[in-house]
């Protein structure tokens, strides 16, 4: 087997290498349905997005020109397309349940586990949408800051002044919430 660069793989997918468009979405997509589902808080919604960020990607792969990297510019239109969907929503209930909890854990454990997670996610929720989003791709989606910043077409120097403050109120969160239970 291979190796095949990502820049070939896209200029195969761009002329219509239905292998090369399967490598690129198995490459890409658990990664900006991650995004997605955490930004959205929506499994069913993360899904929809992520089809629809590969849809616009294979409509610009005969255009495109690696100026960033792929996946990069994918982070950029999840992004954006979260952030329309997020506009449009009336209410957020944020009543789902995270999926999966720590079998190893007893029954009171696992509901402990959940709760730690929901604070947390709904406090990320609550901070402002750039400072969310920089955290979101950054600490729990693991792109580097040169990436996560060219995805919020902010510099580097904005994306840590975005992190640090984005830390510092979760960090009064959480410890707010904490003394008030």
């Amino acid at each position: 087997m291979s190796f095949v660069s990502e820049t070939d793989e896209i200029a195969r997918a761009a002329a219509g290498d239905r292998m090369a468009i399967a490598s690129l979405v198995r490459r890409h997509g658990p990664h900006v349905q991650s995004l997605a589902a955490r930004m959205l808080r929506d499994t069913a919604e993360a899904e929809d997005v992520t089809q629809e960020v590969f849809i616009r990607a294979w409509k610009i792969l005969p255009d495109w020109r690696p100026d960033a990297k792929f996946s990069t510019w994918l982070y950029r239109v999840a992004y954006n397309l979260c952030q329309d969907r997020l506009r449009r929503r009336r209410d957020r209930t944020g009543d789902d349940l995270p999926e999966r909890a720590d079998t190893a854990l007893g029954p009171e454990a696992q509901l402990d586990q959940i709760q730690r997670v929901r604070r947390v996610e709904d406090a990320i929720g609550r901070l402002p949408e750039r400072q969310s989003a920089a955290l979101l791709l950054c600490s729990v989606h693991g792109a580097s800051q040169a990436e996560a910043a060219a995805a919020l077409e902010i510099s580097e120097e904005a994306l840590e002044s975005l992190l640090a403050r984005a830390r510092r109120s979760l960090r009064a969160m959480l410890t707010q919430e904490g003394a008030a239970t």
